[in-house]
């Protein structure tokens, strides 16, 4: 109770925030790690800024945790944790302009090659050798080599510039318990090991590998390889509803969503809420706005909702707003303006977690948690609420501070070539 108290005092003023617990990302760490096959180790997915809790302070968390490896969607993405001051290994999954090759040499990052096409533009433009790992298309159909062109794989091999460090991809349904879909899952098993194994009889050894996203890890941990990739599940979350196996992982929700009741009133039979009307007053009721909105990233399309106040569900009623939504807070006597609104997390014994909200908006976790609105305050409970790194992230693109920070920072441009400007990055 004691500790309950401390942190509501802490964030007393805020309008809405999220607390997140550096305690839950070590223990769904270790739960993730218990997955793994011996000599494999974790890459940790921090796209989409963490899943929307924060990529700079997530990373810099678990590298103190040991995780050396990291993955992001964007060169952006890379650079800005960079900047943030880590200093493991960082893949981009996604595609990147063979015209920003200074940028992926400059932040030492290592950029996924999306096809053959794309391979062979980023050897002819790029003036360093740079690190990269080839995505290999098993079944998906999305980016990456197909597993039957072994003459493509093989000739990225044999590219001057290019350095295949790695080769992974992707499974589509491997969180499916369908028994098609399970066949189709181990397929894709078998092309990728296959692939790999053509790779090691090129002479190509060293070259890495990994597969397994979150559902891969939990649902097929014999699968193997190097590295394993985890989003979701870092953050305590499945994407879906399952709590018998987020119960028998141990899984700890990182996050929790909370917002402040503004105002309280009486409502009469007939009178509505809200744009549209969308709601009639049935009988005398109290109602509260609260100080969440669809900007803040609660779905508009959210049917049947609720929150947790004063340790009692509340039904949500109207339309969400930009801004604010209304709560139904008639068996909620005491309420006052001021309370803390729980959207996601728990509020005395009671929970509402972020499968229930994503499935109540027709989405999955991953959508909901990446959406969470920039101006929400992050409040990290635990740790050093992320003071570690502040110096790091506060270093600009200024030479020799930038060397000392990046030793691997050896390649150079092309003579009289600098990296292209992204106005986003100054």
């Amino acid at each position: 109770m004691e500790k309950e108290k401390r942190e509501a005092n802490r964030n007393t003023g805020l309008r809405a925030w999220m607390e997140l617990r550096e305690e839950h990302l070590a223990a769904n760490l270790s739960c993730l790690r218990k997955c793994l096959n011996a000599g494999a180790d974790i890459m940790a997915v921090v796209k989409a800024d963490g899943y929307g809790h924060g990529a700079e302070k997530v990373s810099r968390a678990l590298e103190q945790m040991g995780v050396r490896a990291f993955a992001v969607a964007t060169l952006e993405e890379g650079i800005l944790l960079r900047r943030a001051g880590i200093r493991g290994k960082i893949l981009i999954l996604g595609y990147t302009d063979p015209a920003a090759w200074p940028e992926l040499a400059r932040y030492s990052l290592i950029q996924t090659v999306v096809d053959a096409s794309h391979g062979e533009e980023l050897n002819r433009q790029t003036g360093v050798a740079l690190p990269v790992h080839l995505k290999i298309d098993t079944g998906m159909n999305r980016l990456g080599i197909s597993w039957r062109k072994r003459e493509e794989i093989g000739r990225m091999f044999r590219l001057g510039r290019l350095q295949p460090e790695g080769v992974y991809s992707h499974l589509c349904v491997a969180d499916s318990k369908e028994p098609e879909d399970q066949m189709f899952t181990r397929l894709q098993i078998r092309r990728f090991r296959q692939t790999v194994n053509f790779i090691h009889r090129m002479g190509y050894r060293e070259v890495i590998s990994h597969l397994q996203s979150s559902y891969g890890l939990i649902c097929y941990p014999e699968a193997g390889f190097d590295f394993a990739r985890p989003g979701i599940a870092l953050y305590g979350v499945l994407s879906s509803p399952d709590q018998k196996l987020k119960k028998k992982l141990g899984l700890k929700p990182v996050l929790s969503l909370r917002a402040r009741v503004a105002a309280v009133k009486e409502l009469r039979p007939g009178d509505t809420v809200g744009y549209g009307r969308a709601f009639t007053a049935a009988k005398p009721m109290r109602i509260a706005d609260v100080t969440m909105g669809y900007c803040d990233g609660l779905p508009r399309n959210l049917r049947d909702g609720r929150v947790l106040l004063r340790g009692k569900s509340c039904r949500l009623i109207g339309r969400i707003c930009m801004d604010q939504c209304t709560v139904d807070v008639t068996e909620v006597p005491e309420i006052r303006a001021g309370d803390t609104v729980t959207f996601i997390g728990t509020d005395g014994n009671l929970e509402i977690t972020a499968e229930e909200v994503a499935e109540k908006a027709g989405t999955i976790t991953n959508e909901l948690l990446s959406r969470l609105g920039s101006r929400l305050e992050r409040i990290w409970i635990g740790g050093n609420d992320g003071k570690e790194g502040e110096q790091a992230a506060r270093r600009r693109d200024n030479g020799k501070e930038r060397q000392a920070e990046y030793p691997m920072e050896k390649a150079t441009v092309r003579r009289g070539e600098k990296a292209p400007e992204r106005s986003v990055l100054l």
